[in-house]
């Protein structure tokens, strides 16, 4: 990946709905060859998909928790509970971490009852589940705008210089 590579993963990450035209204009390109690099880095994987940002509000889920959940930290457990997760509409992201807790969820609903529903008949029936803790969110204070693109990627498990 070269810098070129590099300003169409920023460009597209500020606007992905940019034309190829735009595109190719913003990185110093014509529009073919701006266009097969961009295929090429969807095909590499590089580029994974393009999404519009919701407003939560504006779909009726503004009200946000962040929620730890301790699993049984057995194989079959762990795996029965990612799966039920998935079938969680609710929860619009969930990370596996390691040490305590052992998982972080991030859960969007209408407001705090909803939550309490859903804190009540799902999360806490989930299986392996020992313990939940909310985290309720007053204001995001820095939206998510995508990956820093800089420098060489760097090697599997290691980081970029």
């Amino acid at each position: 990946m070269d810098e070129i590579d590099r300003n169409i993963l920023r460009e597209l990450q500020r606007d992905g709905r940019l034309t190829n035209q735009e595109l190719a204009q913003r990185v110093g390109l014509t529009p073919s060859p701006c266009l097969r690099r961009v295929r090429q880095l969807e095909q590499d994987g590089v580029i994974r998909g393009y999404r519009a940002v919701l407003d939560p509000h504006a779909v009726g889920r503004g009200f946000e928790v962040l929620v730890s959940v301790e699993v049984r930290r057995d194989r079959e457990t762990v795996e029965a509970f990612e799966a039920a997760l998935q079938e969680l509409p609710d929860v619009v992201e969930a990370y596996r971490l390691f040490g305590s807790p052992g998982c972080l969820l991030r859960i969007a609903v209408a407001d705090i009852d909803t939550y309490e529903r859903l804190w009540i008949e799902r999360i806490t029936a989930l299986p392996g589940v020992t313990e939940v803790n909310s985290q309720i969110v007053m204001k995001r204070i820095k939206e998510p705008r995508g990956l820093p693109v800089e420098g060489r990627p760097a090697a599997p498990g290691r980081a970029a210089d």
